[in-house]
Order: structure tokens, then sequence, then C-alpha cells
């Protein structure tokens, strides 16, 4: 990211504070006795009718008498992180709304306390201070240049910081772009440049060698638009010295009508984002390369969109993917599955040892969790629980739902070897996720995020903005957690 971080170890004081404009001031549970600008917060909360244990809920903006806008929060050590990074979003926001070039955050507590209240700051800053793109007139861009962190310095305590909110800026920046700027071809264009600027190896599987290869599920949804221009992109990073070897796969169509089965205006608004699996993954993998992880990362992006058109799969179509299993349709705006399927072979047959799928699948997950929590499947319980616990620590929360064998039984074909989903559409979310699990190869152990917290309005813990870009934080906090229990292995 463009944004620097500079940093002291000089606990801030009065006089530090009035040579700012902008400061966001992170305290602990228990009060600093030298806390600068003490009396200003204490006749602040007075008038609020507050106490200094409220800040953890709702922090309080004031001016100082030199004219800088302080901001204080309390961080409970002890809260999860979500709430934490929810508390630090809500105190940056009116510093941000400013447009300061620079942003300077004092940190207090003992080392633990000022080591986590920093790094969270620092990402929950420049997480929201990136601009996302807009085609409004005459708006002016006011980046955020500079944040000074002040009591507490460390060597390159923020790459992995940086790292992550350049990822989780690039997700939500591709997720909002409108239809018309991102086709399946566009989108292709901006992955090739991405790869050539990143280093990354790239390769295309376009309509016409996905045919020749038999992937027949896929090609029956990206046959339906023209220019048929739908392709699986296939990148990949290695450290010299890989630790790991992961696989994710990303659904990305970029606009879904329905197909056949139209989508009613209501829920065809918005269906721009339907691509945000494979943003995430684009995010993850950037992040990855920017923090320099000692993984091989193989991406695999399900690129295409669901058009109408005499071309167009329709209810009762047989296809056949990829590995050879035959696929009744059932309802053509049920397309993601489809694409993912035949990127899951493909992706399967590198025998990676995870592979973790993204996708805006299905809608009954959205019903199941709102909008906070993505849903989590896959085919190893341990993985699931280890999920769980990793959306906790990275602040982005996933809940896990059932994956038992006997679900199958809904799925069953009388005219072919499985059936897409149901016409009912009860606990579709469980179905989608068997479905994907027979396209599978050499049992790779395999995690599936439903995303239904890529988008909330007015953010969404770490993130303000309607588009959180949910999965990159997770994913880094799931491959630095994979790592240091490897590390740890091989030191036993």
């Amino acid at each position: 990211m463009s944004v620097k971080v500079t940093q002291s170890s000089i606990v801030a004081t009065d006089k530090l504070i009035d040579s700012a404009s902008h400061v966001l001031l992170v305290l602990p549970k228990e009060k600093p006795a030298d806390l600068p600008y003490g009396d200003l917060l204490e006749k602040t909360l007075k008038r609020k009718r507050s106490k200094y244990a409220d800040l953890a809920k709702s922090p309080i903006t004031a001016q100082a008498p030199g004219g800088a806008l302080l901001s204080w929060v309390l961080l409970d050590a002890k809260a999860a992180a979500f709430t934490r990074h929810t508390a630090l979003r809500k105190a940056t926001k009116p510093l941000l709304d400013e447009k300061p070039q620079t942003l300077a955050i004092a940190v207090f507590g003992n080392a633990s306390q000022r080591a986590t209240a920093a790094r969270e700051a620092c990402y929950v800053a420049a997480v929201n201070a990136a601009a996302m793109p807009s085609r409004k007139a005459k708006e002016k861009s006011h980046p955020l240049k500079v944040i000074d962190i002040h009591g507490w310095q460390a060597e390159d305590a923020f790459a992995g910081v940086l790292a992550q909110a350049e990822g989780n800026t690039l997700t939500r920046s591709l997720t909002v772009l409108p239809p018309n700027e991102l086709t399946p071809e566009v989108y292709r264009d901006k992955i090739a440049a991405l790869a050539n600027a990143q280093g990354w190896q790239h390769e295309e599987f376009d309509m016409k060698k996905l045919r020749k290869m038999g992937a027949g599920a896929f090609v029956a949804v990206g046959q339906g638009s023209e220019p048929q221009d739908a392709a699986i992109v296939h990148l990949t990073y290695s450290h010299k010295s890989p630790k790991k070897h992961i696989s994710l796969v990303g659904k990305g169509i970029c606009f879904d009508t329905g197909g056949h089965n139209l989508k009613p205006a209501r829920y065809m608004n918005g269906m721009h984002e339907d691509m945000n699996g494979s943003a995430v993954v684009l995010g993850i993998l950037l992040a990855v390369t920017k923090a320099k992880l000692p993984v091989k990362l193989d991406c695999w992006l399900a690129i295409a969109q669901n058009h109408i058109g005499p071309k167009a799969y329709k209810q009762n179509d047989v296809v056949t993917a990829l590995n050879g299993k035959t696929i009744e349709i059932v309802h053509t705006d049920a397309e993601g599955r489809m694409v993912l399927s035949d990127t899951l072979t493909l992706a399967s047959r590198a025998k990676p040892e995870l592979m973790i799928d993204y996708a805006t699948l299905t809608g009954s997950m959205i019903t199941a969790l709102g909008d906070r929590y993505s849903g989590v499947l896959g085919n190893r319980p341990e993985l699931l629980c280890k999920a769980v616990g990793v959306g906790i620590a990275a602040g982005e929360r996933v809940n896990a739902f059932p994956f038992d064998e006997d679900y199958d039984e809904d799925l069953d074909s009388d005219i072919a070897d499985i059936k897409q989903c149901t016409l009912g559409g009860e606990a579709d979310h469980v179905l989608a996720a068997r479905f994907l699990s027979k396209f599978i190869e050499h049992d790779v152990p395999w995690l599936h995020i439903d995303l239904s917290a890529c988008r909330r309005k007015g953010g969404l813990g770490a993130v303000g903005s309607d588009v959180t870009g949910f999965g990159v934080g997770f994913t880094l906090e799931l491959i630095n957690t994979l790592l240091a229990e490897s590390k740890r292995s091989q030191s036993d």
C-alpha cells in the first residue's frame, strides 16, 4: 500500500499530540495514570454521562485545545478480536472522515497490550483509509500517507498488517466494480496484469480448451454468454522454501441473471458482486505474496457470467463434468456450484495439503446466519473445528454446518449420477457443499466457505465499507496457524 508506517517507543504526551492533527488513543482496561489530555476525556465522559469502561463499546471524539481531533477507545485484551476491531473501526471513522494525510496512533498499557493495540489499530486505519473505485464526478482523492505509531516499536512489525490491508483492499476494489467494467474478458486481463506485476505463474483454460478437456459443468454455464469469454484461471505463488502447499478456489461470476430461471429485479440487483469469491482468492494471494509467507499457493478462479440466451443451459439438461460424473440440471440459478465443480476437480488433481473454496453460493446461508458470519463446511471435522477457532482469532467469524452423508439422498437423480440441487431449496447450503464434494479427487482435505458476510450495510468488524473483503483475514490467520503448528511439530 502507499501508506507508510512510522514507529516510536515514546509514549504520547500532550505536547506530542499538539503537533498532530488527528490522533487515535488506544487505551487498556485499566486507566493509565499519565493519559494525555486526561482532563479533557473526563469532561467529555461527564458531558455524555458515560464512564471510562464505556469506551470499549462507544469511543469518544473531542477537539484538543490546540485544534487536534482526538478519538479515545478502550481495548479489553480479553474481548474477542471482532469486538476489538469493531471498537477500533468506530473510533477511527471520525478521524478518517476528515481525510488526514497523517494519522497518529498512541497506544497505552503493558507491552503485550501495546503490541496488540498497535497492530490492530494500524490495520483498521490502513484498510479503511483505502479509497474504493468511484464514478462520481468531481470527487477528489485525499489518501492517507502516514500512520504514526507512538508507544510501541518493533522491526518489521507491520509488514503483515499492511499486506493484509492491501489484500482486503484488492478484494473490495474488484467486487464493487460495475458489471460493464468487469466482464470475464476484462477481469482476465486485470488478473494477467496482476500476475505479471507480482511474478505469479499464470495459466488460462478458455472455453475451447475446457470443451476439449470435457469440463461440461463449467461449459454449460459459460456457453450462455456472448462473447464466450469465460475461463478458469490458474495462478501460482511459491516461496523458495515452501512449508505448505495450499490450493484456493474462487467463484467468479461477473454477473448472475439466474439464467433461464431468471431472477426478479430485487434479487438481480447487486449480482455483479457474485464474483466476490474469486476476488477474495486474489486478495489472499496478494497478501501472502507481500508478506512473503513460506507456502506454495495454487489459486483457481472460475470466471464466467450466467446469462440467458439460445445457448444457455436449461432445466432438465444433463451435462458431464470433468471427472466424468453426469449432472441433472434442476435450476439454472445454481450456476455457482456448476463452475466450481470442474474447477475443484482441476485444483484437487495437484494434490495440495489443503484446499479451500470461496463463493457467494447460497441464499440459504444468509437466511441461516444473516450477514455477520460466513458458513463453513468440509470433509474433515478437525478442520471445521480449526476454522471456527481461526475465525474467532481473526475477527472474521465462521460457523460450521452439518456435512453428513445422508444429505446425499436429496441429490439422487433418476437420469444422472447426481442432481445439481433441489427445487425446494431446503438446506441448500448443505446440499451445495455435498454436491461440490463429489468433484474432489484424491480425498484432499477441503473447506468450503459460503460468503454470507461478504456484504453488510455499514461494515463489519474492522472494515467500514458495505463490501467487507471477508475471507482474506480469516485465511491469513489459518495459514499462519498451520505454519506455526508445522514448526512446532518439527521441533518436537
